[in-house]
């Protein structure tokens, strides 16, 4: 019986005083003391434990007398917070850990080309690739079966590129584009994968993928804004055109000192 009430968590001397007191209640910690032949100072720590733990109940009196709780109520309260531990444990370890945001760097046409292919072979729901029209044969295919299996996928190209997709944003170039020495390009899925690296003669050909919720957002927030600027170019060019110029010089000139 001794090895049972241990398996409940009481020491060797609370499980003793335990058994005591279910044979005989209303005992003085002193009578405790005599029948377990332990110095009454451990037994009056032991029996302040018990008292903590719910085995044992005192009652006011001159000296204290102590009970033990019937084993039946110990069993069902026991019983009540193993089941609710053991539901918090389920809830909380059941779901995959969460890890911490990586970024990894692939190099080389080859690294480069998979890297790309596996992301957008993934994608469930969406796929949003912003990149150069002169390097859209890197991803057209892949994007053409993701879309072939109904995966929503919109195409953004700094210049026109002929391609069978259904969503495409073109951005027209300016004289300035052309000085431009690395191409960049990015691809999203789904919101939580993303794929980001440049195109040109005088780079190694690199990416960096990542799930970090940083570079997500600036993505996502990029989109947005093209979405937007798209549209209101749309509805209102020749306006804006009017007003800031054919690209928009006369509101970006003044800060293009600041990014140099």
């Amino acid at each position: 019986m001794i090895e049972q009430l241990r398996s409940l968590g009481l020491s060797d001397l609370e499980a003793r005083i335990y058994l005591v007191l279910h044979e005989e209640p209303h005992l003085s910690g002193y009578e405790v003391a005599k029948r377990v032949s332990v110095s009454r100072t451990n037994v009056y720590a032991a029996l302040r434990v018990l008292t903590d733990k719910g085995f044992c109940r005192s009652i006011e009196a001159d000296p204290v007398l102590y009970d033990a709780v019937p084993i039946g109520q110990l069993i069902r309260m026991l019983k009540s917070q193993f089941e609710q531990t053991a539901k918090a444990l389920v809830e909380e370890l059941d779901a995959p850990p969460k890890t911490a945001p990586a970024f990894y760097t692939w190099k080389g046409e080859q690294a480069l080309q998979t890297a790309i292919r596996r992301l957008i072979a993934n994608a469930d729901r969406s796929i949003v690739v912003d990149i150069w029209s002169e390097d859209v044969h890197w991803v057209e295919e892949a994007l053409m079966e993701a879309q072939q299996r109904g995966i929503n996928v919109i195409l953004i190209t700094i210049g026109e590129a002929g391609t069978g997709l259904s969503n495409v944003i073109v951005h027209q170039r300016s004289e300035e584009w052309a000085q431009v020495i690395s191409r960049k390009f990015s691809v999203l899925c789904d919101g939580r994968a993303a794929l980001i690296g440049s195109f040109g003669k005088s780079l190694k050909l690199s990416a960096l993928e990542t799930d970090h919720p940083s570079v997500i957002e600036l993505l996502n927030n990029a989109f947005f804004h093209d979405v937007i600027a798209d549209r209101i170019e749309q509805d209102f060019g020749r306006e804006l055109e009017e007003k800031y110029g054919r690209h928009y010089e006369r509101i970006i000139d003044p800060y293009r000192g600041m990014l140099e």
